[in-house]
């Protein structure tokens, strides 16, 4: 019996439409990250881009339980003298950009340093509001609010 790895021009590539709205930050992450890598399929390679195309909607409405949202704060350095800047998720998402929160989140759930990671993120589209343009690749919508009690707004 043979080991069957998987040709790039083997894999077949979905799209599916997420709607954040009231869904926990963390478990849509993991689920999503999932997804990009085709995790999720039976021909998944790890070293072959085997993922789906991945439609985000509604970042800004996304839910991050406790007080994960006041209490988490990310650092990073200007590179000058004293240039220690910090922000959290909650100034993040009332900012211009709430997108980001959850590109972040599924950013640092992929595998580290890679050029493959790198080509699966770029399969991922998020935007803030419920309207996106990808209306012509017929996306398949994905209800995760269904799978976990504390996905309910």
């Amino acid at each position: 019996m043979r080991t069957h790895t998987t040709k790039p021009t083997e894999v077949q590539k979905k799209w599916y439409v997420i709607d954040a709205q009231g869904l926990v930050l963390g478990r849509m992450a993991a689920i999503v990250a999932g997804l990009l890598r085709g995790k999720h399929k039976t021909m998944y390679t790890p070293h072959i881009d085997t993922g789906d195309h991945v439609i985000i909607i509604n970042a800004e409405k996304i839910k991050l339980t406790g007080k994960k949202a006041e209490q988490r704060v990310f650092y990073w350095h200007s590179g000058y003298v004293g240039g220690v800047k910090e922000h959290t998720p909650k100034r993040t998402l009332s900012g211009k950009f709430p997108e980001r929160v959850v590109e972040r989140a599924i950013e640092r759930m992929m595998p580290k340093d890679s050029p493959l990671a790198r080509e699966q993120m770029k399969k991922l589209k998020i935007y803030a509001g419920d309207k996106h343009p990808h209306e012509a690749q017929s996306p398949e919508v994905m209800d995760l609010a269904s799978r976990n009690r504390k996905n309910k707004p």
